[in-house]
């Protein structure tokens, strides 16, 4: 039999239920936010958490994650001006360090508007 031939006759079934799913949140980006990263939105995965192995990210990190993707924008600079709203409710800011993303939000950068 060449390897041409070859039969494989245990090919491991994989159910795609048993897989785990990876985790991700959507940014959405505003006014100078959209400006500094050229996007609308984009989809941020979630890291595990080392403890228990369930994903989680704490508000207060996404700051630092995204200026690390948009490294060569002003984002950084702009989200430390900037509030959040996760699944459209505004974030006071003293409560950004006790929000725990756990996947399937949608968190929007609220850049400080002025008007006249």
């Amino acid at each position: 039999m060449s390897g041409c031939d070859t039969v494989y006759t245990e090919i491991p079934a994989v159910c795609p239920m048993e897989l785990p799913a990876k985790a991700s949140i959507t940014v959405l980006y505003f006014a100078g936010a959209l400006t500094a990263t050229g996007l609308f939105s984009e989809t941020i995965p979630i890291p595990l958490d080392a403890g228990g192995g369930t994903p989680g990210l704490p508000l207060s990190n996404l700051s630092s994650i995204l200026s690390e993707r948009h490294s060569k924008s002003n984002l950084r600079s702009i989200l430390e001006t900037s509030a959040w709203s996760v699944d459209t409710e505004m974030i006071d800011p003293d409560d950004v360090s006790t929000i725990i993303l756990k996947g399937g939000e949608e968190v929007a950068v609220i850049c400080p508007v002025s008007g006249g």
